[in-house]
């Protein structure tokens, strides 16, 4: 997947890269990072009543030359050009987010990367505590990313399930199996997400982005930092909300 207007320098730029880049995992880890610390999980558009536009060329001109930030087909799809400007063999897998107190359809979009024959998934645009770096596909124990905690397990059917730890406890974060998608496969999801008035993105506002310590979160007029394990919940007036969003989030040309 790449765009016509694609750019590996503009990206490295926008994510404040500055190492060497090759098609190896310490490179994919480092990017991963950048681009969740630096591209934004969020939503606005959503909220404005806008379409989200899954061309290529659309996500690439949103995110990276007018320094917006997106949801997880936006942003995932943003990594998926990049890796494929690196030359890393990539897919697409479907995944059924488990953090509803409902079942809930695939409606996410990960990514599963290859190196030297083993598998890692690859996630920029979970939000929440969604990871912080690749995890190997067969890892089976505990894995520490910054402050956080995370698990994959696989079940008897060949699911599997990112749990991360939350307060102590773990919890699901999302199901998928191994089955490639397509991202034309993603498109009836995304209008789902984007226009039906029972989800999580039309009901309320959301903007994350991952910070070296931990994340910062507005999600409608709450703002949430997190640093280790302290957490430092506030609410804002609606009139702090665009210095917010330039000064905490990075984000400009707002709807």
């Amino acid at each position: 997947m790449l765009a016509g207007n694609f750019n590996l320098y503009t990206y490295l730029q926008r994510i404040g890269h500055q190492g060497p880049v090759h098609a190896d995992l310490a490179t994919v880890a480092a990017l991963m990072a950048g681009q969740l610390r630096s591209i934004p999980f969020e939503n606005l558009d959503v909220r404005a009543g806008k379409g989200i536009s899954l061309v290529p060329e659309d996500i690439f001109a949103k995110l990276i030359q007018r320094r917006r930030g997106g949801y997880c087909y936006e942003v995932n799809g943003l990594f998926a050009m990049v890796l494929t400007a690196l030359g890393v063999d990539w897919r697409f897998v479907g995944c059924r987010p488990m953090t509803y107190p409902v079942r809930r359809p695939r409606t996410h979009m990960a990514i599963l990367a290859r190196f030297d024959g083993v598998e890692w998934l690859c996630d920029t645009g979970f939000g929440s505590y969604g990871l912080r770096a690749p995890i190997r596909l067969d890892e089976r124990g505990e894995v520490e990313q910054d402050a956080d905690v995370y698990r994959l397990l696989c079940g008897a059917n060949g699911e599997y399930q990112l749990q991360a730890r939350v307060e102590g406890e773990w919890t699901s974060q999302y199901g998928f199996d191994l089955s490639p998608q397509e991202w034309i496969d993603f498109l009836p999801a995304n209008w789902l997400n984007s226009t039906h008035p029972e989800t999580l993105f039309t009901q309320h506002r959301i903007v994350m982005r991952q910070t070296p310590e931990g994340r910062v979160t507005l999600f409608d007029n709450r703002l949430k930092v997190q640093v280790g394990g302290n957490l430092q919940i506030r609410d804002v007036d609606e009139a702090e909300v665009p210095g917010l969003l330039a000064d905490t989030f990075g984000l400009e040309n707002l709807p």
